[in-house]
Order: C-alpha cells, then sequence, then structure tokens
C-alpha cells in the first residue's frame, strides 16, 4: 500500500463514523475517551467527532501532516500514533472531561515534524520542520487554555503535540 493511502484510509473510517453517526443516531453516537470509562474509549475518540464540520477541519490538517511524516517512513508514522495514544493515557485517566477527534493526532504530527529536523540534523528532516514550523506555527498557541475556545480539548493537544516530541525523540535514537 503507498503511503499516500494510509492517511486516506484512516480518515474514510472516521469520515464513515460520522456518517453513521449523523445517519442514523442524529449525532449521538460519539465514541469519546471519558473519565473513568473503558479504554477502548482512548482508541475510538480520534475517531468520532462532534460533526461534519469538526471533522473536517480536522481532515484538512491530518492529511497534509500525514504525508509529511510519511516523508520519513512508515515507522516514524507509527511511532506518532503510539506516542499519541500512549500519552492519551493520563487524559483519559485524570482528565475531568471527555474528549474526542482527531486534533490530538494532529498535534501529534505536527509536536513531531516541528522536532526531528533538531534532532536528526539531515537536511531534509530540517526543511520538514522549517515548513511546518512557516504553515502551521499558528497554532501553537492553542497548546495553552486561555487560547482555546471553550468545549475544546486543549488538553487533547497538548498530550497529542508531547506524544509526537516523543516519537521523534524515539525514532531519531534508531
Amino acid at each position: 500500500m503507498t503511503n499516500l493511502l494510509i492517511p486516506v484510509l484512516i480518515l474514510a473510517v472516521a469520515w464513515v463514523q460520522e456518517l453513521v453517526d449523523q445517519l442514523l443516531f442524529g449525532g449521538r453516537w460519539n465514541l469519546p475517551m471519558v473519565p473513568g470509562g473503558s479504554f477502548a474509549g482512548v482508541l475510538t475518540a480520534p475517531f468520532s467527532h462532534s460533526g461534519f464540520g469538526h471533522l473536517l477541519a480536522n481532515s484538512l490538517v491530518f492529511l497534509p501532516l500525514s504525508w509529511l511524516v510519511l516523508v520519513q517512513g512508515r515507522r516514524d508514522y507509527l511511532a506518532v500514533w503510539l506516542g499519541v495514544i500512549l500519552l492519551a493515557v493520563p487524559v483519559w485517566l485524570l482528565w475531568p472531561t471527555a474528549s474526542h477527534g482527531l486534533s490530538g493526532v494532529v498535534y501529534g504530527l505536527l509536536g513531531y515534524l516541528l522536532l526531528i529536523g533538531w534532532l536528526e540534523k539531515r537536511p531534509r528532516s530540517l526543511l520538514l520542520s522549517v515548513l511546518c514550523l512557516v504553515t502551521y506555527g499558528g497554532v501553537l498557541p492553542t497548546l495553552l487554555p486561555f487560547f482555546v475556545p471553550a468545549g475544546v480539548s486543549w488538553i487533547g493537544h497538548v498530550s497529542g503535540f508531547a506524544g509526537g516530541l516523543l516519537a521523534a525523540w524515539a525514532v531519531q535514537r534508531r
């Protein structure tokens, strides 16, 4: 399977879930991480959104960032997903509100891309980091709670970003 197709297939799962949710459940079939809920919520939350607008916003950033990480390789892409899931566990266990959506993964991809160039110091990695900083650096303030609208899980953004940083650190050590 080509690397271009991997994020498209992942997004297809999220779009099918949202389509089923809207058509059959009137937008009430969400699969979030719920405090005290099942661990399965940690795994299903990225594929669950609060509507098509939420999913579209995440999709438009998820695709290019995914493809940029996949320039580095599938192992790196998997490392970002694992880092995001690993650091979502404390949020699931300790944070008092539910959250869902691909934004944690989006911030994980961004965190990885911003750090990998500095760690590897290779031209391609440095170019990816600078490209991402220039293109997506404007969203970095949303890692802080006072720059995020009410109802948006800023802690999910932070844990995802930290998961991406962890992934970059882990893969550069290979």
